[in-house]
């Protein structure tokens, strides 16, 4: 099984703000049968879940994070917690939406991932990625924490398989790639502390809030792309 490097899952889990933003923007899609692949410790699943969900299965190849799942999510009588990929769902199953929250990067062979997931989906589902942007960003903190890539528009694009429709693809987080670009040039960290988290999600996420207003089509910390099955 996948052991998960670094302490990124703890120290997001705490942006509540993030966690509320990206809520927003992904809510439109989260209904019916839920796949959330990577589900981490749950932060996510927890931030999304939503009346209309029927049926929420978390994901999670990592047997650490599996038993935190089960220990925060047990009484949510919509989740199932399973172990394992992609590979392990059965073929024969349907879902009308499949998340891929930051965990794309961590995929090797992420064009054979798209094409996996896209067999999963009903009619008219959605497969919603989200993934840091833009290569040249690539940093010590990237590698240290098992990131094969960053992605562009483009690249997200290039994953389309054939049956399925590219349907939106936006750049978020304006203020916190500025911050990620200083990082990548000048301080070349490894590690971000529980401090820095707390100063991007209390000022820089609501600022990036309004900026992406204007930037979501150029740059972003993050990009996020929405795929329709046909």
């Amino acid at each position: 099984m996948y052991e998960y490097p670094g302490g990124e899952l703890e120290l997001f889990s705490k942006a509540v703000r993030w966690k509320k933003y990206l809520s927003e923007l992904i809510g439109q899609y989260i209904r019916g049968d839920v796949l959330e692949v990577g589900a981490g410790i749950g932060s996510t699943t927890l931030a999304f879940m939503k009346d209309e969900v029927e049926r929420w299965v978390c994901l999670e190849p990592d047997i650490s994070n599996i038993k935190i799942l089960n220990n925060t999510l047990n009484e949510i009588d919509k989740i199932e917690v399973r172990a394992g990929t992609i590979k392990d769902i059965d073929s024969s199953k349907r879902f009308d939406v499949i998340l891929y929250i930051d965990v794309l990067e961590h995929i090797e062979d992420d064009k054979s991932e798209i094409k996996l997931a896209a067999n999963l989906l009903s009619k008219e589902g959605r497969l919603v990625v989200l993934a840091p942007a833009f290569q040249f960003l690539f940093s010590e903190w990237d590698r240290a924490l098992g990131h094969y890539r960053r992605y562009n528009a483009e690249m997200l694009k290039s994953l389309t398989p054939h049956n399925l429709v590219f349907e939106k693809c936006r750049y978020i987080d304006s203020i916190g790639f500025l911050a990620s670009l200083i990082n990548r040039i000048i301080l070349k960290q490894k590690n971000i502390s529980n401090s820095q988290i707390e100063l991007w999600d209390r000022i820089m996420v609501p600022l990036s809030r309004v900026t992406d207003i204007l930037f979501h089509q150029y740059f972003g910390k993050s990009v996020l792309a929405v795929w329709k099955a046909e």
